[in-house]
């Protein structure tokens, strides 16, 4: 029996408007981000979710400083429901 499982080949990414960053290394995410968040626009989703965890909040600096710098984030802030821990919500504009 033989593994064909390729961990570096690329794979489609739902898009739903929630990105869960568990699945990704933390060098990903300034690439990762903008990306997804581009998709979502286009999909005319404009209030998505991207859990980061709670740990020790690196990866949600990260992910929060992506987000000051792209023109397509109204604004975030962390969720503040108790499923959402760990999480930002995210606000875009809709393309123009």
């Amino acid at each position: 029996m033989t593994d064909d499982f390729d961990p570096d080949a690329p794979f489609e990414l739902p898009i739903d408007g929630v990105l869960d960053l568990h699945h990704f290394r933390p060098g990903e995410v300034k690439d990762l981000v903008p990306d997804w968040i581009e998709e979502c626009r286009a999909r005319g989703l404009f209030t998505v979710r991207i859990v980061h965890g709670k740990g020790s909040g690196q990866l949600r600096e990260k992910v929060h400083s992506v987000l000051r710098r792209l023109p397509q984030v109204e604004r975030f802030s962390l969720a503040s429901d108790r499923a959402g821990w760990g999480a930002t919500v995210v606000h875009l504009r809709p393309p123009s």
